[in-house]
């Protein structure tokens, strides 16, 4: 005969606890945190998805770089290939005259010093290039002396042609109230024995043609220095030493653009 009491308590078992060595003892229910995020596994279509998205762009990036660099050596092989054939040069001036018809310097206690000016002035631009010509826009001229600006005119738009010379003229005036610092650096040029430093600088912007090529418009500055002026005496204009006068020219365009 079989003993039943050996027989494990099937009601024991359906409520969730077993006998072992006749304890029986309570078993822990998992608990379900609906907030916690089930992990999925990355999908390789999407991973080679991305590898492909940045090789497209490290690609792009490639050729990007690649196509810059190489019209920049084309642009400077054709600049070099130009430079040999035509040895570009830059436009000479220099100043031929220049008469001071009025300098006028009045002061009193009661009111600001005053200057009036007036300079006739003559100069020569030159084009020492074979194959290069200059369409020049009108200049602004302004006359400094000993930093001080004391008159200021205009020169009229012209063409400098192929190893061409042009003779230019202008009528510079001014007249002005002085402030302290002025003033005290003009007087200091007035007293000079070789006679009160002039300055002239003048701006403009010009258009190059070279054979078939154009170029755009780009600014110059042209400065001369070296020339010394007396005041006149009387009505007679009193003419200005230009013996030892230098006029340089000056590219004022911005970095990024090219030049000769």
């Amino acid at each position: 005969m079989t003993d039943q009491s050996s027989k494990p308590n099937g009601n024991a078992a359906i409520n969730g606890t077993a006998a072992t060595n006749g304890n029986s003892a309570p078993v822990k229910s998992q608990l379900y945190n609906p907030n916690r995020q089930v992990y999925r596994p990355q999908s390789h279509y999407h991973r080679r998805g991305q590898r492909s998205h940045r090789n497209l762009c490290c690609c792009c990036c490639f050729w990007t770089i690649l196509t810059v660099l190489a019209v920049a050596l084309l642009a400077a092989i054709v600049g070099a290939a130009l430079y040999v054939l035509y040895r570009p040069h830059r436009p000479e001036f220099s100043v031929t005259n220049l008469r001071i018809v009025k300098m006028n310097l009045t002061s009193s206690a009661d009111s600001p010093s005053h200057l009036v000016t007036l300079f006739n002035l003559t100069l020569i631009a030159k084009n020492p290039n074979n194959h290069l010509i200059f369409f020049y826009d009108p200049f602004a001229v302004t006359v400094f002396s000993n930093s001080v600006p004391v008159g200021n005119g205009s020169v009229t738009a012209f063409t400098s042609d192929k190893n061409n010379q042009t003779s230019l003229r202008a009528v510079l005036s001014g007249s002005q109230d002085l402030d302290t610092d002025s003033l005290t650096n003009l007087r200091s040029g007035l007293k000079m024995k070789k006679g009160f430093p002039v300055e002239i600088q003048m701006d403009t912007k010009v258009k190059m043609k070279m054979d078939w090529l154009k170029s755009k418009k780009v600014g110059i500055r042209v400065t001369c220095d070296g020339i010394r002026g007396t005041v006149p005496a009387g009505k007679s204009p009193a003419v200005a030493s230009v013996v030892d006068s230098e006029c340089k020219v000056d590219l004022r365009i911005k970095i990024w653009k090219f030049s000769f």
